[in-house]
């Protein structure tokens, strides 16, 4: 195999000037790179502007992103640079970031490293606890300008190997192939020349990774190329479909299985506004949809691995909320950092999520919805287990007209939410099933009286003979994208006349140009906040869903098409977009947006294919 560092450049059609937006590099020219346990976004000017470590909720050094002045990066660049691409080694989470000038041209590769001959999907710590940077010059001679500076309160100090990072008992080391002179080094290189770095948090008493940099990064990519055999897609897409598959490994936390929302805090869902989110926890909702895009792709043990995690940390709180840390614990308060002035000045900088304790009655069916999952496996279901889920079901059926704040997390005084609504029906439901595919103990007559109530009931109470739609509450409101949901959810068939119907009324009220929706307007179904938000691409991915399963495939093809378009040009995609722009908006690369993609593919591959399964669960 031709080693990953010593690989040549490509042409250089690809290549674009570096942006910069209100001294920003934008969201959409960054790289992903991980190891299961840490995650760190790459600018496309060279930049490691984020970086969480040893773990992806713990405090960022690197926070560039949300402070171009003040946040800390680790910047890697070329005198006179003139432009740039990204690009991943194909099949793995290795980044490569190309800069040119007009005299040369230097390839950046970026990875975390890990273990030699592992499994990513048994192995349960597979990083080496580093993050190298092998800078080699293609095309000299130029002057490579290496600069380093950590965000605040975290310190520099010089160390006899390198450069130590730290900030009270936490460190980062840093040293490299040539001596780092602090925090700007410049060095004159010529064609063929080759600087490593290597950032550890790891304590680095012990012998430390074996073999070079060069050998490491080798090692990185045979791992990453043989967990991507299991890959099982032909359809539509299918460069994206593996690459969503990469980088939902990326956001795994391969010691538990849990699967964070996304690896960045508070990049805002619109410049300037106050809608800025941590999303480093795990969303039981999450679960159920990425489990499901998992396993129809080959990811069999990753989803598994989240199927545990999920009924775990159920069955230890003894209480369903919306999201848990990746210990399955729940998160520290939401607090806001007066230090970082945010991406562009969007502000507040947020740590922790008050989201963790609102609330939120579809967790009833995101659970449940889990655990049909785990028992299709054939996975034994113990009793302590069934008892707490078999209450929840029993929980589900007192409180499903009660307001709450929904699947979007409003900031207001709690409504009856449709979806909430719907996914108390998946609890009880798939309670039923549940009992009576494993003969569990359960009330599995009533169960299914009150599943088929809440299903009657959202078709009359919350249908609106004025949109002809169905509406964001039981007893009327507003369009809500959410309802594209329901037939995901065995709720309501995508075929239904009134779902039909709900389909046209949110594509076209909800629509923002160009298959991007909504999800829903804030000056119609008030959220608490203040501003307006980004189209929401996740809701767009499901209308794909219920295009196809309405046999309007040749739309539901093109749609996919555009929404395929929209993915950066490393393949990933983020929460949400400016419909006016075209920019990414919100925390990135956002796991539900690559789960939506490999969900829509899949179910359009089966439709194409003829299939008689559409790949929607009804």
């Amino acid at each position: 195999m031709m080693s990953v560092a010593a690989q040549g450049s490509a042409g250089d059609e690809e290549f674009l000037p570096i942006r910069s937006v209100d001294g920003y590099v934008p969201i959409e020219d960054h790289g992903l790179i991980g190891d299961g346990s840490a995650a760190a976004l790459v600018s496309a000017a060279g930049s490691i502007s984020w970086l969480c470590a040893p773990r992806f909720d713990d405090a960022p050094p690197l926070a560039g992103i949300l402070d171009a002045g003040n946040g800390g990066a680790l910047s890697t660049s070329i005198a006179g640079v003139r432009d740039s691409r990204q690009l991943y080694e194909p099949d793995t989470g290795i980044l490569h970031t190309e800069l040119r000038s007009s005299s040369g041209l230097v390839r950046i590769t970026d990875a975390m490293t890990l273990e030699p001959d592992g499994d990513l999907s048994e192995v349960r710590r597979a990083g080496l606890g580093e993050l190298v940077r092998s800078v080699r010059v293609l095309r000299g001679p130029v002057r490579v300008l290496i600069g380093v500076k950590p965000r605040h309160p975290w310190r520099l100090q010089p160390d006899e190997s390198g450069i130590v990072f730290r900030d009270g008992p936490a460190e980062l080391h840093l040293s490299g192939t040539v001596p780092l002179a602090g925090r700007s080094t410049e060095l004159d290189l010529e064609q063929g020349d080759v600087v490593d770095l290597s950032l550890r948090w790891e304590a680095p008493s012990g012998p430390g990774p074996r073999g070079t940099v060069g050998e490491r990064l080798d090692a990185t990519a045979e791992v990453w190329r043989r967990w991507m055999r299991k890959v099982e897609y032909e359809g539509p897409g299918e460069r994206l479909v593996r690459r969503a598959a990469v980088t939902l490994k990326l956001l795994d936390h391969f010691a538990n299985g849990a699967i964070i929302a996304a690896p960045t805090s508070s990049l805002p869902e619109s410049i300037g506004g106050a809608r800025n989110w941590d999303y480093r926890f795990s969303w039981i909702r999450d679960a159920a949809f990425s489990v499901y895009a998992m396993r129809r792709i080959g990811l069999r043990e990753e989803a598994h691995g989240f199927l545990s995690w999920v009924l775990d940390a159920i069955e230890r709180q003894g209480k369903p909320r919306a999201l848990f840390d990746i210990d399955g614990e729940v998160p520290l308060p939401e607090t806001e950092d007066p230090d970082l002035e945010g991406y562009r000045r969007s502000s507040p900088v947020r740590w922790g999520n008050s989201a963790a304790f609102q609330a939120q009655h579809d967790a009833y069916g995101e659970i449940l919805d889990c655990a049909h999952q785990w028992a299709d496996e054939g996975t034994v279901m113990g009793s302590a287990l069934w008892t707490r889920l078999s209450a929840l079901v029993d929980e589900a059926a007192g409180v499903w007209r009660t307001p709450d704040h929904g699947i979007w997390e409003v900031r207001t005084e709690p409504r009856p939410f449709t979806y909430s609504a719907a996914m108390c029906q998946v609890a009880l439901d798939r309670g039923a099933r549940i009992a009576e595919r494993l003969r569990l103990p359960g009330d599995v007559e009533r169960w299914r009286a009150e599943a088929d109530g809440i299903r009657k009931a959202i078709l009359e109470e919350a249908w609106s003979d004025e949109l002809d739609s169905l509406t964001e509450h039981l007893g009327g409101g507003g369009l809500d994208a959410s309802l594209l949901a329901l037939p995901l959810r065995r709720v309501v068939r995508a075929d239904h006349p009134r779902m039909a119907a709900t389909t046209r009324a949110v594509a076209e009220r909800l629509g923002a140009g160009d298959g991007l929706l909504y999800r829903y307007l804030p000056e119609e179904s008030p959220d608490g906040l203040p501003g307006g938000e980004g189209a929401f691409l996740l809701c767009s991915f499901w209308l794909v869903d219920n295009l196809a399963a309405q046999d309007r495939l040749e739309e539901a093809v093109e749609l996919f098409e555009l929404l395929c378009g929209r993915a950066n040009a490393l393949g990933l995609l983020p929460e949400q977009i400016d419909p006016s722009t075209g920019a990414f908006l919100g925390n990135f690369p956002q796991a539900l947006s690559h789960v939506g993609l490999i969900s829509s593919g899949v179910n359009l591959a089966r439709r194409m294919r003829g299939s008689s399964g559409s790949g929607i669960r009804q």
